[in-house]
């Protein structure tokens, strides 16, 4: 299963977290955020990173051509579209972008709007599911509704995010199967500042299962 550390903002904590078995970073590209991270602070924590984990960069409602841009010039592996991106503008920016993870993360508020992730099926490779917060595009520490997700099977890999913490990763687990999991404010001291203990927490805790 793949497990995410998202809003990583320290380059000595994107070090530390991918040696306690993270094998995706996150990395927040949205100016208004507290965890936002420039070109040179992305370029700084993923220099010193083994290949193999994925760098993922976190845009809401940015342009192709400056999302381009990020991941040519930051070295980021992958994409995770936040915001209100439509499956017309996923298939774009796969044109513009071939080689990279195009992640379409949905804020679900429901069941119907859970239905609405067979838009994006055939334009990106992962989708991940948050809680739906009316301000916060993310981060929130606000958990899903588990029980909604029970039969959700879609044709892609998934990840699960939203409020995800060492404490509750099991429950979670229990319920639900997903490709993958995402945490931030869950493993984190204040925004965007790392709690490694917590992040061991976490992989202890996975390796219990």
């Amino acid at each position: 299963m793949r497990v995410k550390i998202c809003g990583i903002t320290q380059p000595q904590q994107s070090i530390a977290i991918a040696s306690l078995g993270a094998t995706a970073l996150g990395f927040i590209c949205v100016p208004s955020s507290p965890r936002y991270v420039t070109i040179a602070q992305i370029q700084a924590a993923i220099a010193p990173l083994p290949p193999n984990i994925d760098k993922i960069g976190v845009f809401a409602n940015t342009t192709i051509s400056e999302i381009r841009q990020v991941v040519q010039e930051s070295g980021l592996t992958g994409v995770q579209l936040h915001g209100d991106e439509t499956p017309e503008f996923c298939y774009q920016l796969r044109q513009s972008l071939s080689q990279v993870e195009i992640i379409k993360a949905l804020r679900v508020r429901s069941l119907e709007h859970l239905q609405t992730t067979t838009n994006y099926t055939d334009y990106v490779d992962t989708l991940l599911l948050d809680a739906y917060h009316p301000q916060q595009l993310g981060g929130t520490g606000q958990t899903l509704d588990w029980q909604m997700l029970e039969r959700f099977n879609p044709s892609l890999p998934w990840f699960l995010a939203g409020g995800l913490t060492p404490d509750n990763i099991l429950t979670a687990l229990s319920q639900i199967t997903p490709n993958g999991i995402d945490l931030s404010s869950g493993v984190e001291h204040s925004p965007g500042n790392k709690d490694l203990d917590q992040v061991a927490l976490l992989f202890q805790n996975l390796g219990n299962r």
